[in-house]
């Protein structure tokens, strides 16, 4: 089963917790146990886990992304959107969730973003789940 979510970004860089939609795409496919396979079709953006309890962390992840890898830099890409490129490859493309009992096997702490480096835009995510 392959399923898209369309997302709208509203900031040149942001990150949005799609966990919950993706744990909605998790129990319709009545799987009970698997992988969900996670993939983010664009250049320009990612997809990561990390900590969905406090804002401040995604705050502070952007903060120093935006501090490694700055907006202009003498780039040679003439669409003027290279540190987009460089912070989705950072990010990288794909996640892969264990299922278990038809839910995702994340920590306590943990949550699924969506990372957007050159919005806003309409953006896709597609989503496979692997039984077995």
């Amino acid at each position: 089963m392959i399923r898209q979510l369309s997302i709208r970004t509203n900031s040149q860089t942001e990150f949005i917790d799609i966990t919950g939609k993706i744990q909605e795409i998790v129990g319709s496919s009545q799987i009970s146990e698997g992988i969900c396979c996670i993939y983010v079709p664009h250049t320009t953006a990612g997809i990561t886990i990390n900590e969905n309890a406090d804002p401040d962390v995604v705050k502070d992840i952007i903060k120093e992304l935006n501090k490694i890898v700055p907006l202009t830099d003498s780039y040679l890409h003439r669409e003027g959107n290279s540190a987009a490129h460089i912070k989705a490859g950072l990010m990288g493309t794909s996640l892969h969730v264990i299922v278990d009992q038809g839910r995702l096997l994340l920590g306590t702490w943990q949550g699924i973003y969506f990372c957007e480096f050159d919005g806003p835009r309409n953006r896709k995510v597609v989503v496979k789940m692997i039984e077995g």
